[in-house]
C-alpha cells in the first residue's frame, strides 16, 4: 500500500478519521474536526482513497431530498488504512522530535565560553 504525502494537513485529517474509525464522516464534518477548509480537505480525501486508506459512498438520494440539502459523500478509513495511518502518524511524530541537521551546536564549538 502506498503512503500518501504526510503533510500536517494530512495528519490532521487522519487523526480526525481515527477518532472513531468505524464511523462514516462527510467532508464538511471532517473540515470541522480537522480545522481545515474544504479546499484542503477534499484533495486529501481523494489521495487517501486512491491509496486505499479510505472508502467512500454517496448518501442515499432519498435522505438528502427529504432534508432539502445537497447529497453527502461519506468517508470511512479502512482497516488496513487505519493501521497504516497509525504507523505513518507515529513516524511523523518521531521525525518532528528529531533535531534537524546543523541546528544543534556542540558546546566545544563555542570555545567553552558563554555567549
Amino acid at each position: 500500500m502506498a503512503v500518501p504525502r504526510m503533510t500536517l494537513q494530512t495528519q490532521l485529517v487522519l487523526r480526525a478519521l481515527l477518532e472513531e474509525p468505524a464511523r462514516q464522516r462527510y467532508g464538511l464534518e471532517l473540515c470541522e474536526l480537522a480545522g481545515l477548509p474544504s479546499g484542503t480537505i477534499y484533495p486529501i480525501l481523494a489521495r487517501l482513497e486512491q491509496v486505499g486508506w479510505l472508502s467512500s459512498a454517496w448518501e442515499d438520494p432519498a435522505v438528502h431530498e427529504t432534508t432539502g440539502r445537497p447529497r453527502r459523500r461519506f468517508y470511512r478509513i479502512t482497516e488496513a488504512g487505519a493501521e497504516e495511518a497509525r504507523l505513518a502518524l507515529a513516524h511523523a511524530y518521531r521525525a518532528r522530535r528529531q533535531p534537524l541537521p546543523g541546528w544543534a551546536v556542540a558546546p566545544s564549538s563555542r570555545g567553552g565560553q558563554g555567549s
